[in-house]
């Protein structure tokens, strides 16, 4: 028997989920709605078909092909103006030359077609109207019939008081040939508008069968998702695609469930998702392929297609979310939401009840979204933030993305030929990026000089030493062990200024980069031995009969993978006795945070074996905390000040240190008639401070390897403790708390403070910095995520708590007031 599915439809109701995509294509249950017409069609002997297109054809023709994995034969005709759904059909007159049912490729059902065909057949009709029974056939053709079921009225959604009947209109007919002669070709002709009273004027057999079973039109995206959970429930007789490993639960191949994670049938999981350890999926959710669902988020009567990503804490709420969408840590999405395919919802982000976003929408981290967005792009206009770029890998930071950056990076450091160093730690996901970002850089014509895998300060001393332009560094997050930071480094070693930056991300925005010709692009060039000249100039200006005749021992931390290689080889030529804590192999790879849990363990084993002090170390050696011999820990602002106290003591100063350092470094810089420097927080401004001053100065602030060996060197050659140092210490108190400020209130809380400070004494440097009588407060916006961040300092640590409790509440009261911000 011969079908045809009327497949032309544009699905505007279902937008945003259609703007990529004509209807019939929309996933149902993980599979195009218009696969399961098919499956039904071949299970009730249909075995040839023919679709009728008209919106994006291609979409539907390159997916079904010709048929043949369905088992049936299947051809296409175009309307290439559009028909009418019967018009759509005679387009396909050359095929239909016998019998032939006609159904919708955008429907859900389950209904007997086969009995549909005996009905027709038996009441010698021209036409017979598949009807089914609803609760509230108001959006529906209303079809009124006879006992026998000749149909003797037609209601086009009728309101409450014409509706004399619960029997509608299915889009299902079963027709004859000789009806196609009833529609005029070339023009709009519609079944149930124009045909059927057509016929019925003319009095042709025209008859209506009622059908038991299940028949869904999926109008909108209410009924898109009361589909999915008649499917899981079982209303609606379809093959899920997947086997049922516990009571309606049905996962595809390749599915990884972490132990702690709680799913709750009947859901349905496709093939290759991943579900992290104590997330939940509640009833009625469907997640698509390759869905990565991280640990504690919780997905409720939620429908997921392919690949998308739901962060750590992430929350959906009866929500429906395409293809390749981010849902961030911690984000929300609500009941009635659709994301569009390709958006990104960053971290503590809310889209509240019914907001539709359409593809490529970028959500900014703690943005509320109350409102559909349709226009814009997902792309923000910053990418760089404190430290370089950052992304979560293969999900934000892919190496498409870093293939990009690289080409915009080569465009923004100047000509053809550009030399800029490649480097990594020894993750493979860090590889993975610098190979992408290798790959970039060519392609702008820049000469790639590929430094191997190392460490950060091995990347800014080969850059000075080998005279480049500038660099990147590709390592894995200190914060997150699922996320790389691409750190790019200028000519002098330093972070990229701003307006570099800004540069880069102007080019990512116009995609302007500059391509080299084929016969000019430039093989990377690699050189060899560079974490061992990296070593040699640490040991250039240091004194090695100093330490070894002061015996250290020390009980060190850290990264034994990355940074082991380099702290064994340096440590082992100047005589220092060893003791690593042997902290377990990191797969993940721990974060900073993780490190520092170690601290009382490494504060513990330093007093227990009488070591002269204990050392913590990041896995790309920008960062070191100190233990000293009585097990007091050194880190922060603490081991900025002792920093401060050993320039000033070696040179005299100036010391740079950031506006966040205590009043304590201003005392010390007294004592030895040193200047003290307060620069900007963000990297770049610190760094490019520190590098105007000496090398000694910039190996402490930004080598931890360098810092290391020059505070052991400097209390060998004076005969003092670690201990001993700190006491110099004027002793100081400080407090440091973030509060949640919306994006569009962060002026508004900048210009109140500084309109109506609660003191006179103000400074602008970075954020707004306030001095009271007995201590200090620092108010800055943070610039990545929508919170102000609030430092004090103290006479005694109750007042710098005070303080920032004051500032907390402050912050609070202008960011949730109503006043414009001018």
């Amino acid at each position: 028997m011969k079908a045809i599915i009327m497949a032309g439809g544009e699905g505007s109701r279902l937008r945003p989920l259609t703007c990529n995509r004509p209807k019939p294509m929309v996933p149902v249950a993980n599979r195009p709605m218009m696969s399961h017409i098919v499956e039904l069609l071949k299970a009730h002997g249909f075995t040839d078909v023919a679709v009728t297109l008209q919106y994006m054809p291609e979409a539907i023709r390159d997916y079904f092909g010709n048929g043949a994995r369905y088992g049936i034969n299947m051809q296409y005709f175009i309307e290439e103006t559009p028909l009418g759904t019967a018009g759509s059909v005679k387009n396909a007159r050359e095929f239909l030359d016998e019998t032939f049912l006609v159904i919708s490729g955008d429907a859900l059902t389950d209904l007997d077609l086969s009995r549909a065909v005996a009905f027709h057949r038996q009441r010698g009709a021209m036409a017979t109207l598949v009807l089914t029974r609803v609760s509230c056939p108001l959006e529906y053709g209303v079809v009124i019939t006879k006992p026998d079921g000749r149909i003797t009225q037609f209601l086009e959604k009728p309101a409450w008081g014409e509706v004399f009947s619960d029997t509608v209109n299915t889009g299902i007919y079963v027709l004859e040939p000789e009806v196609l002669e009833y529609i005029e070709p070339g023009r709009m002709v519609d079944f149930s508008k124009d045909l059927f009273p057509l016929l019925l004027q003319e009095k042709k057999p025209l008859f209506g069968v009622v059908l038991p079973g299940y028949w869904c039109d999926i109008g909108n995206l209410q009924q898109y998702l009361q589909a999915h959970q008649d499917v899981l429930s079982g209303r609606v007789k379809i093959n899920i695609a997947g086997r049922e490993i516990q009571p309606g639960v049905w996962v595809g191949d390749g599915v990884d469930i972490s132990t702690g994670a709680r799913i709750t049938g009947p859901v349905l999981i496709g093939d290759g998702c991943y579900i992290g350890p104590g997330a939940e999926i509640d009833p009625f959710s469907v997640l698509g392929e390759g869905c990565l669902i991280q640990e504690r988020a919780s997905i409720k009567r939620s429908v997921l297609w392919n690949n998308v990503y739901t962060g750590p804490g992430a929350a959906l709420r009866g929500a429906i979310v395409a293809s390749r969408v981010q849902v961030q840590a911690h984000a929300a999405v609500y009941e009635g939401a659709v994301i569009g395919s390709d958006s990104v919802i960053q971290e503590r982000s809310i889209i509240k009840p019914d907001v539709k976003l359409w593809p490529h929408k970028l959500v900014e981290s703690g943005t509320v979204v109350q409102n559909s967005l349709v226009w814009g792009t997902r792309y923000p206009k910053k990418i760089f933030g404190l430290e370089g770029i950052s992304g979560l890998v293969n999900v934000e930071l892919t190496p498409e993305f870093a293939c990009r950056v690289g080409a915009a990076f080569a465009s923004a450091m100047g000509s053809r030929g550009v030399h800029l160093a490649v480097s990594s730690d020894a993750y493979p996901a860090s590889r993975m990026i610098k190979c992408a970002l290798t790959c970039g850089l060519q392609s702008a014509g820049a000469q790639v000089v590929d430094l191997g895998t190392g460490i950060t300060p091995m990347q800014r001393f080969a850059v000075r030493q080998l005279a480049l332009a500038g660099g990147v560094h590709v390592r894995l997050s200190p914060h997150r062990s699922d996320h790389v930071t691409m750190i790019f480094i200028n000519g002098k070693g330093g972070n990229i200024s701003r307006n570099v930056e800004r540069k880069v991300e102007n080019l990512l925005m116009r995609e302007d980069f500059h391509r080299a010709e084929p016969q000019t692009i430039l093989p990377p060039e690699f050189v060899p031995a560079v974490p061992e000249s990296y070593i040699e100039a640490l040991m250039r200006d240091l004194d090695p009969a100093v330490l070894e005749e002061a015996r250290f021992r020390l009980v060190v931390a850290y990264d034994r993978d990355n940074l082991g290689p380099f702290l064994e080889h340096l440590i082992g030529r100047l005589g220092v006795i060893v003791e690593n804590l042997n902290l377990p192999a990191d797969t993940p790879p721990a974060t900073w945070r993780n490190y520092q849990e170690t601290l009382s363990f490494l504060g513990r084993r330093v007093r227990e074996t009488g070591a002269s002090a204990g050392a913590l170390l990041d896995a790309n050696g920008d960062r070191l905390v100190l233990v000293d011999e009585r097990g007091r820990v050194i880190q922060d602002n603490l081991l900025t000040a002792l920093i401060a106290l050993i320039i000033l003591r070696a040179r005299g100063g100036p010391v740079v240190v950031p506006v966040t350092a205590p009043l304590a470094i201003d005392t010390l810089a007294e004592k030895y008639r040193g200047r003290v420097v307060r620069t900007k927080t963000a990297v770049q401004d610190f760094v490019e401070k520190v590098l105007g001053q000496d090398e000694f100065q910039f190996l402490l602030n930004f080598d931890a390897l360098g810092a290391l060996t020059r505070i052991l060197e400097f209390a060998a050659k004076n005969g003092l403790t670690l201990g001993e140092l700190v006491d110099e210490i004027p002793t100081f108190f400080m407090d440091q708390k973030e509060v949640p400020v919306p994006w569009e209130a962060k002026g508004r809380v900048i210009r109140r403070l500084i309109e109506d400070p609660p003191t006179a004494q103000l400074e602008l440097l970075d954020g707004v910095k306030v001095f009271h009588p007995q201590g200090w407060a620092l108010v800055l916006p943070d610039p990545d995520e929508p919170v102000c961040r609030v430092f004090t300092e103290g006479a005694s640590m109750e007042i710098a708590r005070s303080l920032c409790d004051f500032y907390i509440d402050k912050i609070s009261q202008i960011a949730g007031s109503a006043e414009a911000t001018g």
